[in-house]
């Protein structure tokens, strides 16, 4: 089906670590209000919805190896860092086809709450996993699947300068975050109650305005080419200055500033997405990805870890560089250990 002829896709998800199907025991305002939006949305919409809430069992996203600060061309579109159904590494982004159904979608929208001033754990690990979308290598085979000093090479080549792109530019994302200002913690001159050294805190310093929290995601999106207009990026309180039991769903839902706050962002969001229409995909797609094998290659790797384990990384590679001048003091065969035994190779 072409583009004009299918119909406008979009994707909620709901960004809270929590959900009833692990120790916090309850689900999340992010999962009731997606929930509340879907329903909400037109009915000639292919909607499709996420909860990234923790389960107890259930992979979690991996964390980005980093593999971009080696070579843009080391980090492969979509991330072949971990793979699905994987038993050593299982990771939640490839087992729940994440890249496939961002990129299938015209539009996102994220639902979440502030942690610590910031997005929440489980929607940091996602965005960090999108830093292939920005530049990323299509074509693995240009740089034997994971290669580094290939990569390295291969990054200065008119090649490189050909492939390298923002896979999923264009689309639209959309931030709906909420905090309770700190419930009921928060004491009548703005420091949390429990202080011992409520010097180390000024109120005049905090974080004022929540909604920066998601600031990082929306930049990111920005950074890559996805729209995030000013007013599809929207926070609201709920709950402020009470326990943290009094502010569960069944709570919010009570509280008619905080649901028009909701609806409003919703209905812009709604506007926005069906003004803007469909978004015309980009040449190297996730939808219908498949990754190639890699057993050879992966073989070749090892041979190159042992190499470095031994201190005798491949010549002119920037771990052998690195060795030589006493930068790193990684030759080791566990390197699962802790970083502290470096100070015995000292």
């Amino acid at each position: 089906m072409t583009t004009t002829e299918r119909p406008l896709r979009v994707i909620l998800i709901a960004g809270s670590n929590r959900r009833q199907y692990n120790c916090p025991g309850v689900d999340s305002k992010s999962r009731a209000l997606m929930l509340r939006m879907a329903d909400r949305l037109p009915g000639h919409w292919d909607v499709d919805i996420e909860d990234l809430g923790n389960v107890y069992g259930r992979a979690r996203i991996q964390s980005c190896n980093g593999c971009v600060s080696t070579s843009m061309a080391l980090c492969v579109w979509p991330c072949n860092c971990y793979e699905r159904d994987n038993k050593d590494e299982p990771d939640l982004m490839w087992d729940l086809d994440m890249y496939a159904r961002l990129d299938a979608a015209d539009a996102w929208a994220f639902i979440a709450p502030v942690n610590w001033y910031g997005p929440t754990s489980n929607l940091k690990l996602l965005f960090d996993r999108l830093v292939c979308a920005n530049g990323g290598n299509p074509r693995e085979d240009t740089i034997d699947h994971k290669n580094p000093e290939k990569a390295m090479a291969f990054d200065k080549t008119p090649e490189w300068k050909q492939l390298t792109r923002n896979h999923l530019e264009g689309r639209t994302a959309a931030f709906f975050s909420y905090g309770d200002g700190g419930g009921d913690e928060i004491g009548a001159d703005g420091r949390p109650r429990l202080l011992r050294h409520p010097e180390y805190f000024d109120p005049a310093e905090e974080v004022k305005d929540d909604r920066d929290a998601y600031k990082p995601l929306v930049w990111q999106c920005r950074y890559g080419g996805i729209e995030v207009p000013d007013a599809l990026w929207s926070h609201a309180y709920v709950g402020e200055g009470k326990p943290y039991s009094e502010m569960q769903s069944e709570d919010a839902a009570r509280d008619p500033s905080f649901l028009a706050a909701f609806d409003g962002w919703a209905a812009q969001f709604v506007t926005h997405v069906e003004a803007k229409g469909r978004v015309e995909p980009g040449e190297y797609r996730a939808v219908g990805y498949k990754a190639p094998g890699h057993g050879f290659q992966d073989l070749k790797l090892k041979w190159r870890e042992l190499r470095m384990s031994i201190g005798r990384a491949p010549e002119g590679s920037s771990p052998r560089e690195q060795a030589d001048q006493g930068l790193n003091r990684d030759a080791t065969f566990h390197p699962d250990r802790s970083a502290r035994d470096a100070l015995d190779r000292k």
